[in-house]
């Protein structure tokens, strides 16, 4: 019964967590928001006290339930694990195994000097909650969005405006790689060994584990009725349970109820038991299973590599023969990013070093962009932190879509009226590039679609009233939405660019 409540709950968190990954349209935020919110790292980023303290009550009352139950990565393990464990001969699989301390406590303490240090590229790629938002976001979102799209072909030849066709592009290379790699590395250690990762390298694991050694209600083995069958040591991927001494390392234990669920003598516990020592010793010999567990590291290996390097490929090449056609006489050049003074980041986020300081590098609001225009960093300083560009889109006055689903206090909750008042940047004119320059013809597309009013267009001589006009900037009205740069027809590089600030401005 426990077994199957958790199952329910896991199943629960995992698919509507993946799914605000997978939801470009933010729909699903406004009632399954908060799980992202209840994950341990995001909650202290945005110094959620309250989430924080139930998480450790939770602990110490009921066990790491959080691992099983909560934390997608988790979730993800056990799901791989149980796929593995259908396998002929392999149901029973694991054995115990001491507690690897110089790698737990060795990554722990490296994870804590670079969250206090600012370090947050190293941060996330050891916190579970940003390692799957970027596995979900990079390798499953296009799987996602590729059904989306043959969804919305069919839907067209129909004359329907059910679904409509999104672009699917590599958003980040090194990110990508990086997801890849984690996935591989999860998939094959949750395949072999079920919970290594979580409970040898995870540091939230380590965290939780901490007061999990003391929780209230703990599974307990019955020494009177257990028969030293090992089947509970077989059946726990968190290979906590030596029978040999009939003691569980708790600390290690995820409560998933595997070990009560498949006892035949009723000897496993889940109870009240805090303070309670189990006798050492064996309680009986009958029916200790001879199980041998094979070496599959071979198969398991190429199965992992040809899953990764397919999903790479064909994310790859997703962009492969698209071509953008004027007219269809000739080809547009794809616009480069612009050398910025400063980095641009999202309305909402205060300033930059707030921004970044609070970001867990999850790619939520990545996901949930619909103009494009967040994507992680390849700069190795905020490297899969996101950053704000202009060459597909441009931050639209109405949408605060990132805003709402933060889950870490980076961008704070902003309504489209609190938006049109703040600054995060200034457009700056590159008279070089303005095509009333370069090809003497008229323009003013950055004016005509400035929604802040903050572009006029000038004479060039202004004695002159048939002279050409060029773009001014009136730096106080300007908001950086990027509508200029976005829209400019210059290629590469459009004549206007925005130049972040490092504080954002209000009026």
């Amino acid at each position: 019964m426990l077994k199957t409540i958790r199952r329910i709950l896991a199943a629960f968190s995992f698919i509507f967590i993946t799914l605000l990954f997978l939801d470009f349209t933010g729909t699903l935020q406004k009632w399954f928001g908060w799980l992202a919110r209840i994950q341990f790292l995001p909650a202290i980023m945005a110094l959620n006290l309250a989430v924080i303290i139930a998480l450790i009550l939770i602990t110490i009352v009921f066990g790491r339930i959080y691992c099983s139950v909560i934390c997608p990565l988790g979730i993800f393990q056990d799901l791989i694990s149980w796929m593995s464990g259908k396998r002929k001969k392999k149901k029973m699989r694991f054995s115990y195994s001491p507690e690897k301390k110089w790698i737990r406590y060795g990554v722990f303490v490296l994870f804590a000097i670079a969250l206090i240090s600012g370090i947050h590229a190293f941060v996330s790629i050891l916190a579970p909650y940003s390692s799957y938002g970027r596995i979900a976001q990079n390798l499953f979102s296009p799987v996602y969005l590729w059904m989306n799209n043959f969804l919305a072909f069919i839907a067209e030849k129909a004359d329907s405006f059910a679904f409509y066709s999104k672009d699917v592009w590599i958003k980040s290379l090194p990110t990508f790689v990086i997801a890849a790699l984690t996935f591989a590395i999860i998939f094959i250690l949750a395949w072999k060994n079920g919970r290594t990762y979580c409970n040898t390298v995870c540091p939230v694991g380590t965290i939780l584990s901490f007061f999990s050694r003391f929780s209230l209600f703990r599974p307990i083995i019955n020494t009177e009725k257990c028969k030293t069958c090992h089947i509970c040591e077989r059946k726990c991927k968190a290979a906590c349970i030596d029978l040999k001494t009939h003691k569980i390392d708790y600390s290690r234990c995820v409560d998933c109820f595997d070990c009560i669920d498949n006892c035949r003598f009723d000897a496993m516990e889940y109870r009240f038991a805090y303070g309670v020592k189990p006798k050492n010793g064996s309680s009986g010999n009958g029916g200790e299973h001879d199980l041998k567990n094979e070496n599959s590291s071979g198969k398991l290996s190429r199965r992992a590599f040809l899953t990764t390097t397919a999903i790479a490929v064909t994310a790859a090449t997703v962009k492969a023969g698209e071509k953008k056609i004027d007219g269809g006489l000739a080809m547009i050049t794809d616009k480069k990013i612009p050398e910025r003074k400063e980095r641009l980041t999202p309305f909402g986020s205060v300033s930059i070093d707030h921004f970044y300081d609070c970001c867990t590098a999850c790619q939520l609001c990545v996901s949930v962009c619909p103009n494009e225009i967040l994507r992680p960093s390849v700069e190795l300083e905020y490297l899969m932190q996101p950053v704000m560009s202009y060459e597909r889109g441009y931050c639209r006055p109405e949408c605060v879509k990132c805003s709402e689903v933060c889950p870490s206090g980076a961008i704070l909750k902003i309504t489209p009226e609190e938006k049109t008042a703040i600054h995060i940047g200034t457009a700056v004119v590159d008279y070089d590039l303005c095509v009333v320059n370069t090809d003497n013809v008229n323009c003013g597309n950055c004016a005509r679609h400035c929604p802040a009013g903050a572009i006029r267009m000038l004479r060039k001589d202004p004695d002159n009233r048939e002279s050409l006009r060029i773009p001014s900037v009136i730096e106080e009205r300007c908001i950086g939405c990027g509508a200029c740069e976005n829209l400019c027809p210059s290629r590469p590089y459009s004549a206007i660019h925005v130049d972040g600030l490092k504080i954002h401005r209000t009026d």
